[in-house]
C-alpha cells in the first residue's frame, strides 16, 4: 500500500492546498493530511479551527485521513507507515526551501521519497500568508479558499 503524508500548518487551508490534496489522493492508496506545529509561525486560526477546516475540505476524498501532529514529520511518517512525503510547489523559492527540508528529512529517514507536485497557474499566487493578510484588512478571500470553508473563515 502506498501511503503518503502532506503536512503543513494550513493557516488556513487554501485552494492551492486542496489542489495538492486532490492530486495526491489520486496518486496514493492513502493520503494523510497532517496539521503540524511550526514553532517559527504564529497562527491566526486555532488548531481546532484548522482541523475543522481541513476535515471539511477533505471529507470528499475517501482515501484521505486528517491528523494533528506535534513533532517531526519523519516521526509521523514512521508511525503511519508512510514513505512518501508530498510537497506542493508554486515557484523556485518553494523548491529551494522544500528541497533543503528534503535533505534533512532524508538524513533522519533514508527511505523517504519526497514527491513534488506543481500547482496550476490559477494557484501560483495563493498562500495562507496572503489570505491571512487579506483577512486582517477585511478583504474578500473567497477565490483563494475551498468553497467548504469560505463562510467559516470569514467569520
Amino acid at each position: 500500500m502506498k501511503i503518503a503524508v502532506f503536512a503543513g500548518t494550513f493557516d488556513p487551508v487554501t485552494s492551492g492546498h486542496e489542489e495538492i490534496i486532490k492530486k495526491s489522493a489520486c496518486l496514493f492508496d492513502k493520503l494523510i493530511v497532517a496539521l503540524c506545529v511550526n514553532v517559527t509561525k504564529r497562527a491566526m486560526f486555532s488548531v481546532e479551527e484548522r482541523l475543522e477546516f481541513l476535515k471539511a475540505v477533505c471529507e470528499k476524498y475517501k482515501n484521505v485521513e486528517v491528523v494533528y501532529h506535534e513533532g517531526l514529520l519523519v516521526d509521523l511518517m514512521k508511525a503511519k507507515g508512510a514513505i512518501y512525503n508530498v510537497r506542493g510547489l508554486r515557484n523556485g523559492k518553494d523548491y529551494d526551501y522544500e528541497n533543503e527540508m528534503n535533505f534533512i528529512n532524508a538524513d533522519l529517514m533514508p527511505e523517504i521519497i519526497t514527491v513534488y507536485l506543481p500547482c496550476s497557474v490559477k494557484n501560483l499566487s495563493v498562500s495562507s500568508t496572503a489570505v491571512r493578510e487579506l483577512l486582517t484588512f477585511k478583504k474578500d478571500v473567497s477565490k483563494y479558499l475551498p468553497k467548504e470553508i469560505v463562510d467559516r473563515v470569514k467569520n
